[in-house]
């Protein structure tokens, strides 16, 4: 999942803050009934059909509050689990196993929840070429998180932040004052490694976002019909997105249009979180 580098730089801060959220002086609950270190042992369950996805960030909960806890898995990210299976086993001080609990079944339900709904979607297009991509729809400070799980899934990552590509949107177009002068000056602007996109409505921005030579060009909520004429108009000059409202009730009318990508920010707003549960805490 993530390498050692990224983990403590970038995983590691934000899994702490959500720590400090719950615990803001003490976890009284676990202090009422374990005033002592005592080792135990607790079993991760799922209890839902789904595809798991988080387990790194799961254990690391528990280490970062005590890094003698061990965390047996039993499954790995990417794999299809079954209501009622045991996925793993923590075992450590049992003050850290109650304290971590929530935020580390929160990370696993949400990045779980995510993998299995992009999972659902991209399915829907098996047997084309088209890349399902996300957006940058996410939870905030959750980012990181929520766009591994979607790879998980079988999706695509689009640009990670706002440095990470160009992407010409309606209020970009009416700031800049029109869709060739917008892409000239990114043109102008930006380093000669980025890929220019320009988001367009109609078939005049269609015509326009072509004639200034844009590299991709997102047909955003267009009707079946538009999106024939539009992709009629590009004719292979750029690569083509299609974005709008794309969920997996509607992704399939898409899928045989000759386009290149379909976006969808549902993929991280809209999944519902996998149901899992860590039961049967004992001392050893």
């Amino acid at each position: 999942m993530y390498d050692q580098i990224t983990l403590k730089l970038n995983v590691d801060p934000f899994i702490l803050g959500a720590l400090k959220e719950d615990i803001t002086s003490e976890d009284v609950s676990t202090n009422s009934v374990m005033p002592e270190a005592c080792m135990g042992k607790v079993e991760l369950i799922c209890k839902q059909d789904g595809i798991i996805c988080g387990l790194q960030v799961f254990k690391r909960v528990f280490e970062l509050l005590d890094d003698t806890t061990v965390t047996e898995l039993y499954c790995k990210d990417g794999d299809e689990v079954k209501a009622g299976q045991l996925m793993g086993v923590v075992t450590g001080d049992i003050r850290v196993l109650l304290s971590g609990e929530r935020t580390a079944l929160n990370y696993l339900q949400r990045m779980s929840g995510i993998a299995t709904y992009t999972y659902k979607v991209a399915g829907l297009l098996a047997g084309s070429r088209i890349q399902l991509l996300d957006t940058r729809k996410t939870t905030p400070n959750n980012r990181i998180f929520e766009k591994y799980a979607v790879r998980v899934g079988g999706g695509h990552n689009h640009r990670y932040n706002l440095s990470d590509g160009v992407l010409l949107k309606d209020n970009h177009i009416g700031a800049a004052g029109g869709v060739k002068e917008a892409i000239r000056m990114a043109k102008e602007y930006a380093p000669f490694v980025r890929k220019i996109e320009v988001e367009v409505e109609n078939l005049d921005m269609v015509k326009e976002a072509v004639e200034a030579g844009a590299d991709i060009i997102m047909l955003d909520n267009m009707s079946d019909e538009m999106l024939k004429e539009a992709i009629g108009i590009i004719d292979g000059k750029a690569e083509i997105e299609v974005s709008g409202n794309v969920t997996a009730e509607n992704i399939e009318r898409l899928k045989n249009l000759g386009v290149d990508y379909i976006s969808s920010g549902a993929l991280t707003h809209s999944a519902p979180i996998m149901d899992i549960s860590l039961k049967n805490l004992h001392r050893i």
